[in-house]
């Protein structure tokens, strides 16, 4: 199987230059569960898309400390991207921001979180699962980044999971998944990424995302079922 990545991260700062990019991030983590699966990936949030997205099996939309309600001309590009892929039942999976603005482009809504930032590692009740999600526990672990959230979903959509009453990955027909959080995250990464925040997460954010890294996410469990949800919609 061969997906396209489609980078909408618009990090580049030097910390962002010292850790893989999320093309090399997401490419691990399919190929986790699928090594012999490929990857391209496209920076869209420099303008760079794919000639013809449906050249590829399916694709992963990254997250980004963008938001997507910016209207900035690459992210118009991308919700329209996304409208079309939908329309032809092309299987699509996005993480954060990718969650965010597939919601959006269908017809959902976004908002801020209502309690700021969440960070660290966050824990998700499953509401619903399809057959291929069946490697995933009830709860599933998750590293989260993000200080916006999907307020409603779109029309159709099955809620997945949800985190303190806040929806945190969707489902729609066969071709659709999505998670607010970050699957592609490493442990150390996370870890990381908390002391380059240190001073825009606050003090209280801050503890409390180191107190919750005592613990590891499941993505290898998450990696399975993204695998499978790939192989379930196209066939």
């Amino acid at each position: 199987m061969h997906l396209a990545i489609l980078m909408t991260n618009t990090d580049e700062s030097e910390f962002a230059q010292r850790h893989p990019k999320d093309g090399e991030k997401f490419t691990d983590l399919i190929q986790m569960a699928r090594p012999g699966w490929r990857t391209t990936v496209f920076s869209v949030k420099d303008g760079d898309f794919p000639q013809d997205l449906f050249e590829f099996d399916g694709a992963m939309i990254t997250g980004s400390p963008a938001s997507v309600r910016s209207g900035a001309p690459w992210v118009t590009q991308l919700l329209e991207l996304i409208h079309a892929t939908h329309s032809r039942q092309f299987p699509l999976f996005g993480a954060c921001f990718g969650h965010q603005a597939i919601a959006m482009a269908l017809g959902g809504s976004i908002d801020r979180n209502p309690d700021g930032w969440v960070h660290g590692l966050t824990r998700n009740q499953l509401l619903h699962r399809p057959e291929w999600a069946a490697p995933l526990p009830d709860e599933v672990k998750l590293y989260g980044s993000h200080c916006e959230c999907v307020r409603t979903l779109p029309d159709g959509a099955t809620p997945m999971s949800e985190r303190g009453g806040m929806n945190t990955g969707f489902t729609l027909a066969r071709n659709i998944f999505t998670t607010q959080h970050h699957p592609e995250m490493t442990h150390e990464f996370i870890i990381a990424l908390c002391d380059e925040m240190r001073d825009e997460l606050g003090p209280a954010v801050y503890a409390r995302a180191l107190d919750s890294l005592e613990e590891q996410s499941d993505q290898q469990a998450f990696a399975e079922s993204l695998a499978r949800f790939f192989e379930q919609a196209i066939a």
